[in-house]
């Protein structure tokens, strides 16, 4: 953990020389839709949420490098004659290369994509078995073993778009494209795949 935020904080840092114009900053959060792709078939979608500071660097007048670091609610449901609801915490750091559009003196749309990386930080399940005589909660286990639930570590591509008015407020939607498989178990595989949609504010 403590590594990554090292990682983290080396980046933002190294991209202050690099940017022309100086560094701008944001924050963006609103609702997550996630699920997991499986190995024949996709979960339900969950519902969660997502809250992201950002660094703006720019490189050109209409391109910017977005380094951030998110904390994102991921999971999906299960409902085949049963209903469990995985719910797990994570701190993501995304690195987006981000298009800007203008659009006269009212603003500017924008789109970007980059990689992810993720963390694990807690995570629960809970749910009913059968006709709902048997109820379960508790925490997931993070790790590679056959026992465990889930992987800590989680990397995917980034994908955005959205629109900011000059006086910063933007609207945004988003997707995450998880690369890693998350299942400990051999021959399982679990793969994060989350819609959002939020509001945020740009400087």
């Amino acid at each position: 953990m403590k590594k990554l935020l090292l990682s983290a904080a080396i980046l933002f840092g190294s991209l202050g020389a690099f940017a022309q114009g100086g560094l701008g900053y944001g924050l963006r959060a609103g609702v997550n839709i996630p699920k997991y792709s499986l190995s024949n078939e996709s979960t339900q979608s969950n519902t969660g949420f997502f809250v992201t500071g950002y660094l703006d660097a720019p490189v050109s007048p209409y391109f910017s490098i977005q380094p951030g670091l998110s904390l994102q609610n991921k999971g999906g449901k299960w409902t085949q004659a049963s209903e469990i609801k995985e719910s797990v915490m994570s701190l993501d750091i995304p690195v987006n290369l981000v298009a800007k559009l203008p659009t006269g003196d009212s603003g500017n749309f924008f789109i970007g994509a980059g990689p992810y990386v993720g963390f694990g930080l807690s995570g629960k399940r809970k749910g009913e078995l059968g006709e709902g005589n048997v109820r379960i909660e508790r925490d997931l286990n993070f790790g590679s073993n056959e026992n465990d639930d889930l992987k800590r570590t989680d990397f995917g591509i980034n994908f955005l778009a959205g629109y900011q008015l000059t006086n910063g407020f933007q609207i945004n939607a988003g997707y995450g494209l998880g690369l890693t498989n998350l299942a400990p178990a051999s021959g399982d595989m679990a793969k994060n795949r989350i819609w959002s949609i939020g509001i945020g504010f740009g400087l």
